[in-house]
C-alpha cells in the first residue's frame, strides 16, 4: 500500500489536508484587481493552500520562491523562465527584442525545459524592470496573470532599495493579480503594516492559521484506518496532541505510523516507537542546532519544552522578549496564542537530553 501521508514538498490532490474555506477565499479574492498577503509560519501549508487554489482558478500562474534567488539578476531570470513555461517563445519573442538587455534563452529538446540566462555585472533593475514590464504586456484585462513570490521578506535583504524599484513597477501594473507568502511575520508586517514601507497596505491581510482540530482528525483518522481499524480515531488524536495541530509534523508524524503499521503490525506503541525513530534519526541534527544556540536561547527552549514559565527571574523580561523573537525569525519558536517550540521533536530531543543531564 502507498503511504497516505506527504510532507516536506507541495501537498496536492488526495494528499491535501482540508483548507477548504481558505483555497475558496483566495479563489475568490484573485478574481478582483487586487493583490493578497499571506502570513503563517514555515510549515504552515501556505505554499500548498495557494498552489491548489491558483490551479483551481485556471489561469496562468508563475511562482517564485525568493530563498532560492541570489540576485536581482537571478530573480529576473528565474520570473523570465517561469514566463515562457507559460507563453511559447516565438509569441513573444517580439516583445524579448525590446529589451535593454537581451537575455541568452536555451532549450533541452529531449526535456523541453527553458534555461534563462544574462550577461554577468548587468544592471538587475533594468533587468527586473523589463522582465516585469514583459510579464504585463503580454497580458490584459480579460487574461490576467497570477504571479507568487513565496518568502517575500527576502527581498529586504536581497539587494538595496529593491522594495521601492518593484513597488514603482507594481503600481503601475494592471493585469497581474500578486500573492506575496511569508513565514517571518514580524517582518512581514513591517513591509506590509508600516507607513514608510514602499509596500504599506499593497494588499489584503491573510494570516494562515493551523488546521482545525476535528477537520484534521477526520483526515488522520480516514488514513489510519486501514492499518488500524480498531484504534485510527484515538491514534489521529494522539498525534494531534503531540504535534499541537501543527500540519507538517502531524503529517510526518502520522506517515511514520502508517509506516509502522505496514511493516511491523501488532506493535503495541506505534506512536511511540515512530516519535522514538524521528527523534533519534534527527540526533546529529538536533545536536548541532543545540551546540549553536547561545545560553539564554537554550535556557528558554528549556522551558518551553516542559512547559515551564519564562518568567522566573533567572533572565530579565527585554532578554527573554528580544532572543524569543530572534528564535521566532529563525524559525525554532511560533507563536499563535503562546510561544512554542516549532519542531516537536526537536521538544522531545531537548527534554531527553535534560533529563538524562
Amino acid at each position: 500500500m502507498e503511504n497516505p501521508f506527504k510532507f516536506g514538498t507541495i501537498v496536492e490532490e488526495e494528499y491535501f489536508t482540508d483548507r477548504v474555506k481558505e483555497v475558496a477565499y483566495i479563489k475568490e479574492f484573485v478574481n478582483s484587481a487586487n493583490h493578497l498577503v499571506i502570513i503563517s509560519p514555515r510549515r504552515f501549508g501556505k505554499s500548498s493552500v495557494v498552489a491548489k487554489a491558483v490551479k483551481q482558478t485556471g489561469r496562468k500562474y508563475i511562482t517564485i520562491n525568493l530563498q532560492q534567488v541570489t540576485s536581482v539578476s537571478d530573480l529576473s531570470a528565474k520570473l523570465l523562465r517561469e514566463f515562457l513555461k507559460v507563453h511559447p517563445l516565438e509569441r513573444v519573442r517580439h516583445l524579448i527584442t525590446h529589451f535593454r538587455i537581451i537575455p541568452t534563452v536555451s532549450s533541452n529538446p529531449i526535456t523541453g525545459s527553458i534555461d534563462v540566462s544574462f550577461q554577468p555585472g548587468v544592471d538587475g533593475n533594468v533587468l527586473i524592470e523589463d522582465v516585469m514590464t514583459l510579464i504585463e504586456q503580454a497580458h490584459s484585462e480579460q487574461d490576467r496573470i497570477i504571479i507568487v513570490l513565496d518568502e517575500f521578506q527576502e527581498i529586504c535583504d536581497l539587494a538595496p532599495n529593491l522594495d521601492k524599484k518593484l513597488r514603482s513597477i507594481m503600481q503601475e501594473q494592471q493585469h497581474i493579480n500578486y500573492i506575496l507568502l511569508g513565514s517571518q511575520e514580524s517582518m512581514m508586517t513591517d513591509i506590509f503594516e508600516n507607513i514608510k514601507s514602499p509596500f504599506y497596505h499593497f494588499g489584503e491581510m491573510m494570516r494562515l492559521a493551523k488546521i482545525p482540530r476535528e477537520d484534521f482528525h477526520q483526515y488522520l483518522s480516514e488514513r489510519l484506518a486501514p492499518c488500524y481499524p480498531d484504534t485510527c480515531d484515538t491514534l489521529a488524536y494522539s498525534i494531534l496532541d503531540y504535534t499541537g495541530c501543527h500540519p507538517y509534523y502531524s503529517q510526518q508524524l502520522a506517515a511514520n505510523i502508517w509506516q509502522i503499521g505496514v511493516l511491523q503490525p501488532g506493535t503495541l506503541s506505534p506512536l511511540k516507537v515512530a516519535i522514538d525513530h524521528i527523534v533519534t534519526t534527527h540526533d546529529l541534527d538536533y545536536e548541532r542546532l543545540w551546540m549553536n544556540f547561545k545560553r539564554t536561547n537554550k535556557w528558554i527552549l528549556q522551558q518551553l519544552s516542559s512547559g515551564k514559565p519564562l518568567q522566573t527571574g533567572e533572565y530579565r523580561t527585554s532578554t527573554v522578549y528580544s532572543a524569543l523573537k530572534r528564535m521566532q525569525k529563525e524559525g525554532y519558536v511560533i507563536y499563535s496564542d503562546h510561544y512554542e517550540i516549532e519542531d516537536p521533536f526537536f521538544r522531545e530531543w531537548i527534554v531527553r537530553e535534560n533529563v538524562g543531564s
